[in-house]
């Protein structure tokens, strides 16, 4: 199947940002959305915008630190529209801040939200893209991987470990069943500063958004790119940023 129109879509952190751009263009575009993310207010009215345009859309509560609830979102994919073509992983906190602030508790929270949410998204989707003999995993990653800076360490290793883990999945699927592609974009105009904690971190952060972030749909203009090609065709890495971030 090339191009999108009547593929199924899955996307986590669909309420805002990324996400929710990257739903409503796809649906746009003729995808059958499943949309998953905590607040359920946030997802029915994405979900309600979408059929408003005449687009395809459902959801479902997806906290993805629980692998309950990402089985719960594929399974709702194959119940509604009888299958799953891609899952976007897009869910991510952003828990930045000094080393020496020793915020364990915030450590362990992007661990199982931008780790573990993505491994238990495998886990529920890989087995559907098997029986289907194809699927295709699309994970937003960050630059926050590819340039090293201070107080973004281990929010920096959680994505670089993601970053990790898709290359080596995408090393065992090489049977033509199994797509990845891993997005990486640079500063974005989303909420993702609203889990900063530490208030200085937070407030630079929230100026370099504001000041020159991308808007969220040029990002899911890069998400659809990779999705619409043929799938014998894998776009494996974008890198998308302001062309002035340093």
């Amino acid at each position: 199947m090339a191009g999108i129109d009547g593929q199924v879509v899955a996307i986590t952190g669909a309420s805002s940002g990324i996400g929710e751009a990257t739903a409503l263009l796809l649906a746009e575009r003729g995808a059958r959305v499943v949309l998953g993310a905590r607040r359920v207010d946030r997802l029915d009215d994405v979900a309600r915008r979408i059929r408003a345009r005449g687009g395809q859309a459902i959801l479902c509560e997806t906290d993805v630190s629980r692998r309950e609830h990402l089985a719960r979102l594929v399974a709702a994919a194959a119940g509604e529209f009888g299958r799953l073509d891609v899952l976007v992983g897009n869910a991510g906190i952003s828990k930045v801040g000094p080393m020496s602030d020793l915020d364990v508790d915030g450590w362990s929270a992007m661990i199982d939200v931008n780790l573990r949410g993505v491994l238990h998204g495998i886990a529920a989707a890989l087995p559907v893209f098997r029986r289907q003999r194809r699927g295709h995993f699309v994970t937003t990653v960050s630059t926050a991987g590819l340039k090293i800076v201070p107080t973004m360490a281990v929010y920096a290793a959680t994505k670089n470990a993601v970053r990790t883990v898709m290359e080596g999945l995408r090393q065992e699927s090489t049977d033509g069943v199994i797509r990845t592609t891993s997005i990486s974009p640079g500063f974005v105009d989303t909420q993702l500063d609203s889990s900063i904690d530490d208030p200085e971190a937070r407030a630079q952060i929230r100026r370099n958004m504001t000041d020159f972030g991308l808007p969220p749909a040029a990002v899911a203009r890069a998400i659809a790119f990779a999705i619409e090609q043929p799938h014998d065709v894998e776009i494996g890495d974008i890198t998308i940023r302001p062309t002035v971030q340093g």
